[in-house]
């Protein structure tokens, strides 16, 4: 049998997710300018390489954010059809939770969250 959860739940945790994955996009963007300026404060081969190696990741995140953002919606388009399809005390009402999403998201979280360490690192000790 499927867990079941309340909509409104599940609702308030897709809208937090939506709001972490957008500050994740914007925080990407900025990294992205951080590797411009290192870029032109040192040029070496070594340092290229880690650039592009960030640049990269960098993409890839974004990659998955568009995925993650993606499925959100489209289960949110699901409680909505749900709730469209009977609005009585659909804020009582349960339905299906979705581990494997959260499991997705809390991949996401991890490797994100390693990434901006090593990219912390990689800044302390090129600028």
């Amino acid at each position: 049998m499927e867990a079941k959860t309340h909509i409104s739940d599940l609702h308030s945790e897709h809208i937090e997710w939506l709001n972490k994955l957008a500050f994740d996009k914007d925080e990407i963007q900025s990294f992205n300018k951080r590797l411009g300026e290192v870029i032109k404060a040192n040029n070496s081969t070594d340092v290229a390489a880690h650039v592009e190696h960030f640049q990269n990741q960098f993409i890839r995140q974004n990659e998955v954010i568009d995925e993650l953002r993606h499925d959100i919606k489209q289960y949110e388009n699901s409680l909505a059809a749900q709730v469209e399809a009977n609005p009585v005390a659909s804020d009582h009402r349960f339905a299906v939770d979705h581990p494997g999403l959260r499991d997705q998201m809390d991949t996401f979280e991890k490797i994100y969250k390693d990434l901006k360490n090593e990219f912390t690192s990689f800044l302390g000790k090129t600028l």
